[in-house]
Order: C-alpha cells, then sequence, then structure tokens
C-alpha cells in the first residue's frame, strides 16, 4: 500500500510539473518570438523585447535598443502566431518611422516649436494629431504580415488579433467583426500578394466570422473589372513601398530623418534656454 501511494505521489508530481512546463503565457513568449521575427527577416540590430504596462511606447527604440510590447495587446492573443501579429505591428511602426513621426507631432503641438509652420505646412493634415492615425495603423499591419510571413507565423493571425480589439458603435451597428476596415486592408494585401495564406486558413472562431463578412466584399471586387484593376494597382504599389521601408530600415538600423530632425530640434531648443 505504501508502495502505491509512493507511485501515485510521484505521478502527481511529474503531472504538475509537465502542465507547469507547458502551460501557455503570452508575456513569456515575446522574446523567443520577438528574435525569430528579427532572424528571419535578417534584422541585424541588437534589439531586445519589454512587456510594458499601458501603451508601448517604442519612441527611443533607436537609443535603447528595446522594443517595448504592451501587456493590454498581448491580452487579445492565444498562441505564438497572435503574439507575433502584436510585436510585428510595433515592429512595423518602427520600420515605417511612425514612432519617430509621432514624436515628432508630440514635440511641436506642446512646446510650440514650429511656430512658423515651416514643417506642419509640408505636411498632410494627419501630422497636426499626436496619434497613431488609421493609414498608420495599416501601413505597420501590411510591414507586420510581411515579417510574420518570412518567419513562418500564419499572417492571418494579425486580422485575428484586430478583431479581437475592441470595436466601434459603427461596426457593432453594421454587425461586422470590431475593427474590420482595419482588417480588410491586411486581408486584401494577403489575398492580392500571398493568396496561399488566405487559402491555408486560419483555426479558430473569430477568423471564421471575420471571413464571413469578408469574402461577399472581395466577391464583389473581383466581379468589377475597373475596382479589380485599381486593386491590382493599389497592391503593387503597397509592397514596393513596404519593401522599400524595410530595406532603408536594415541598411539604417532605424536612423531615419524624421529622428535626426527632432534629435535637432531638441538640442536647439535646449541651446536657447542656456
Amino acid at each position: 500500500m505504501k508502495k502505491i501511494l509512493i507511485s501515485l505521489l510521484a505521478m502527481i508530481t511529474i503531472t504538475l510539473q509537465v502542465n507547469a512546463a507547458t502551460t501557455w503565457v503570452a508575456k513569456n513568449r515575446v522574446t523567443t518570438v520577438g528574435q525569430q521575427l528579427l532572424t528571419k527577416n535578417s534584422i541585424t540590430a541588437k534589439l531586445t523585447f519589454k512587456v510594458v504596462e499601458g501603451i508601448a511606447d517604442n519612441s527611443e527604440t533607436v537609443k535603447t535598443n528595446i522594443i517595448n510590447i504592451s501587456e493590454e495587446d498581448l491580452k487579445y492573443t492565444g498562441n505564438d502566431n497572435e503574439v507575433a501579429a502584436v510585436i510585428a505591428n510595433e515592429l512595423g511602426h518602427i520600420i515605417c518611422c511612425h514612432t519617430d513621426k509621432a514624436k515628432m507631432r508630440n514635440l511641436i503641438l506642446g512646446t510650440g516649436t514650429d511656430t512658423n509652420n515651416t514643417i506642419t505646412n509640408a505636411m498632410n493634415s494627419s501630422f497636426v494629431t499626436s496619434k497613431i492615425s488609421q493609414k498608420e495603423e495599416e501601413e505597420a499591419d501590411i510591414t507586420g504580415v510581411n515579417l510574420m510571413i518570412a518567419a513562418r507565423y500564419n499572417p492571418l493571425a494579425l486580422i485575428v488579433w484586430v478583431t479581437k480589439q475592441p470595436g466601434s458603435t459603427l461596426d457593432i451597428l453594421k454587425s461586422r467583426p470590431n475593427n474590420f476596415d482595419r482588417a480588410m486592408v491586411s486581408f486584401k494585401y494577403l489575398s492580392y500578394a500571398y493568396p496561399s495564406k488566405v487559402k491555408a486558413g486560419y483555426n479558430c472562431q473569430e477568423y471564421r466570422i471575420f471571413l464571413a463578412a469578408a469574402e461577399p466584399v472581395m466577391t464583389k471586387l473581383t466581379k468589377n473589372k475597373k475596382k479589380l484593376a485599381k486593386f491590382n494597382k493599389e497592391q503593387e504599389k503597397l509592397i514596393k513601398e513596404r519593401q522599400k521601408d524595410l530595406a532603408k530600415y536594415k541598411i539604417n538600423n532605424g536612423l531615419n530623418g524624421w529622428g535626426v530632425t527632432y534629435d535637432w530640434l531638441t538640442t536647439t531648443e535646449e541651446n536657447k534656454t542656456k
């Protein structure tokens, strides 16, 4: 009897150890998944990843070599593919210079540095807000799916991650998945550039719900020759733009004109106050 009890205790201990070892926790996967994204995309910058509360501020990544990942964003993930989506989106913002543009906007709006509107007059209307725009999110998403594909993660996970996040009243009124318009930009891009990835699918309820709304949109698009020709032209342009952004990032290790201008402006302001 004693031997039986000892054997049972041993089995329970082993089972608990195995379960503990196999428990999946999103924030514990960030470093491994992040390094996979960097390595497979030949990004040689010595970057590390840090999970933070609230909004992830990566405006100083070039200086610190740290990419902050929001714990809030990770709440909408359920596997490594979706963690990759979160990280790839943040990398997308950095690669597309959105973080440095936002830093410049905050400086100008917060300090009045651009008193003669020298910079803002040269920019489009999106420059006058300190927030990441919808267009910038879409650019980061497309860059993100490219990074995910190269790193052998399922890019459709980015669509799932986006639609898991809280949506707008408009989405509810139209009976659409959350953030449908944003997710559709990535879906259209994938349908054109990587149709095999779309065909392979993504096995979860959220994606099935999204697909039910997305397929009629794509069917309608493909039946209109004029709209389809315009769509194909737009997707080709996106492919070239995103490839160009990534190439620039790799060559300059993240340094760009926005960051250089920001450093110059802040240095100038500091010198004025001395």
